[in-house]
Formats: C-alpha cells, sequence, structure tokens
C-alpha cells in the first residue's frame, strides 16, 4: 500500500494505492468517522453526499474501485466481489490511521458493509445497512418486480411512467458505461416516494448522476450471488438497519428480515422516502445515524 504525507482525513480528495490499484476518496464533515460505502456497484459516489450527517460526523466516501476516478481491476468489468470490495476497505481504513470506525453502506454498498462486518470486524465500532438486504438472486428480483408493479398502480397514468419503467428493464441489459449511465437517470423516479411531485428538488441527481458498468460476475465470469441469512446471526458489531418505506428495490421485507436476523440490531424505517432517504428525509435520517453512532463511541469509552 502507497501513501502520501497528506492528513488522511483532511477535508478534500485523496488517493491511497492498494495492491497496484488507485482507491480515491473525499472526506467531508466533523466528529466521530463513518465510512460511506455507496452502491450500484458502479454508481458515481456523489448521490451519497448527506451534508446534515457531516455536520456530525467526519464522512469519508470511497469512489468504490471500478468507479469514478478510482482505479479499475485487471479483469475489468468482472470479478467486483464482495471480498474484494472488502480488501479494499480494509486498506482504506488501516490507511485512515484511526482505532476503529463506523461503517455506513448503501444499496449495493451494504451488501459490501454486511460482509466486511462479519468477516472484518476488529476496526468496525458499529454499522449501518442502509436500503440493504440478506440476499441477491431471483427471490430478491421478484420482490422488487412485485414493489415495482405496485408503483406502477400508483402512478398509472403519468406521462414519465413508461419512460422510468423502460430505463428499469433496460439496466439489466446494459453492457457499458453509456447505458448504465442513461438506465440509471431514466429510472430515478422508481426510487423515491415522491419523485415527480419533488422533481424540481430531485432532478439536479439526474443531471449530475454517472455510473460505469460492472458485470456483476466473478473473475471467473461466474454470477456474485449473495445469501447471509445464515451468518448474520454471528454479526456481533452494533447494527442500524435503515429502509425507506417505499423503497422498491430493497424493501421494507428485507430491512425486517436483516433486523431479525441480527442480534440486537436497530431498525428505522423511514416513512416518506424510497431508496433515497438521506435526501428525501435528511434530517430525520441524520438523526437517527447520529444518535447511533455517537451512542456507540459512548459506549466504546
Amino acid at each position: 500500500m502507497t501513501t502520501s504525507a497528506t492528513d488522511p482525513l483532511a477535508a478534500g480528495t485523496h488517493t491511497v494505492e492498494i495492491d497496484g490499484v488507485v482507491q480515491r476518496y473525499h472526506v467531508h464533515g466533523t466528529g466521530p468517522v463513518c465510512v460511506a460505502h455507496s452502491g450500484g456497484p458502479g454508481i458515481g459516489w456523489e448521490y451519497l453526499r448527506m451534508p446534515a450527517l457531516e455536520r456530525h460526523l467526519t464522512i469519508v466516501y470511497p469512489e468504490p474501485i471500478g468507479s469514478g476516478a478510482s482505479g479499475r481491476l485487471s479483469s475489468h468489468p468482472h470479478g467486483y466481489t464482495r471480498p474484494r470490495y472488502s480488501q479494499f476497505l480494509d486498506a482504506l481504513i488501516e490507511h485512515l490511521g484511526v482505532p476503529e470506525v463506523h461503517l455506513l453502506g448503501h444499496s449495493h454498498g451494504g451488501f459490501v458493509a454486511q460482509y466486511h462486518a462479519l468477516h472484518s470486524p476488529e476496526r468496525i465500532a458499529g454499522v449501518i445497512l442502509y436500503d440493504s438486504a440478506p440476499l441477491t438472486g431471483p427471490e430478491h428480483i421478484a420482490e422488487a418486480m412485485r414493489l415495482v408493479e405496485s408503483f406502477a398502480a400508483r402512478y398509472a397514468g403519468h406521462p414519465e411512467l413508461p419512460g422510468a419503467l423502460a430505463a428499469f428493464q433496460a439496466m439489466s441489459a446494459a453492457s457499458d458505461d453509456a447505458q448504465t449511465t442513461a438506465a440509471a437517470k431514466g429510472l430515478l423516479p422508481l426510487y423515491f416516494a415522491d419523485y415527480w411531485g419533488r422533481e424540481g428538488e430531485f432532478a439536479p441527481l439526474s443531471a449530475s448522476l454517472s455510473a460505469t458498468y460492472i458485470s456483476g460476475m466473478d473473475e471467473n465470469l461466474s454470477p456474485h450471488i449473495i445469501n447471509d441469512r445464515e451468518d448474520l446471526g454471528s454479526l456481533t458489531v452494533p447494527t442500524l438497519v435503515v429502509v425507506g418505506r417505499h423503497d422498491v428495490v430493497c424493501g421494507v421485507r428485507w430491512a425486517e428480515e436483516l433486523h431479525r436476523l441480527i442480534p440486537g440490531s436497530e431498525l428505522l424505517i423511514l416513512e416518506n422516502s424510497g431508496h433515497f432517504g438521506h435526501l428525501e428525509e435528511p434530517e430525520a435520517f441524520s438523526r437517527a445515524v447520529t444518535r447511533f453512532v455517537t451512542a456507540a463511541a459512548r459506549s466504546t469509552a
């Protein structure tokens, strides 16, 4: 691992070289350190900026390898498995030079965070599983399709609904960065509780969103399927599970299951949010995460 002489937690943009691959990350805010792993995989990290939370915590936002300005694996667009992401998280946390951090993972980042908390808990003071699930695969896809159908029924007749549904279907067929970015922009309305009612507020996100195509295959071109159901009962790290009531991709069913499976976990359902509660209900989201982090910090002290 190659590092620079700059304070690794100084506000701004940093890079660290890990196993020959550049890991870029950004530091904002002040307070206890929380590493926030964005989703996708391949979605640009910027959507996860949490200014309300940065008033209370030092947030470290990695650009996950394979996305943004971070380096690509030699096997790109394949090989971006949870063990690989966890390896980079471990090295980044070591680079930050603090005894332990909180780890927040959103969407696919939640899958990464729960894997890391299960397999490398030593420097994790607490984990926030934000719009995550215990598994991927056919069962997860079927639930997402059910929720998308409910969304379509709720917004039947809206002139932009057909385009959003088409983009949702196109995401699974995307095979390059341009197609992935276009699909991600187009399907955004499905990921909010009321995108069209607050379009002026959320349209800038759509305009700035970028994405990198990542295949979902491992290095051997086998699908990287996740199932943590049997393992989550052994998770010893303090855990907060957060979900939006109207999330169609990692909905309440999965958050409630995570809460049941993880001993001593807490559950927060944001009643007026979809997949982006930090944007839809930023103050409620910030209060809950800040309380969780500071309570864990007091307990550790």
